[in-house]
């Protein structure tokens, strides 16, 4: 975790969570994911946390939510295709905290 503001830098495989599509995500470690959710209390609103996302130029908003135990980072097809994501692939993405979501 890295505090310039309240941000974490994420290193992971991109996941994939099957439905009635496919939805790719970056998976906070279970450390990660425990300082996150201390920060993020208050913030949250139906288990999400808004965030502010940089995934190489690309800068996104987006909701994370716990799934077993950590945080996911859900990554659209946009993002994935202007930075040449796939399934599998190690990414690194800089997750910051959105206090201007209005979800407090």
């Amino acid at each position: 975790m890295t505090m310039a503001g309240v941000e974490w830098t994420v290193t992971a495989e991109v996941v994939e969570w099957r439905g009635p599509a496919p939805y790719f995500f970056l998976p906070m470690s279970h450390e990660d994911s425990a300082d996150f959710k201390i920060e993020a209390a208050g913030l949250e609103y139906w288990g999400q946390v808004s965030v502010a996302v940089v995934i190489g130029r690309t800068t996104f908003t987006t909701a994370v939510f716990p799934k077993e135990g950590r945080y996911l980072v859900p990554l659209r097809a946009d993002v994935r295709r202007a930075e040449n994501i796939d399934l599998g692939m190690p990414i690194t993405a800089t997750v910051r905290l959105n206090y201007d979501s209005g979800a407090r």
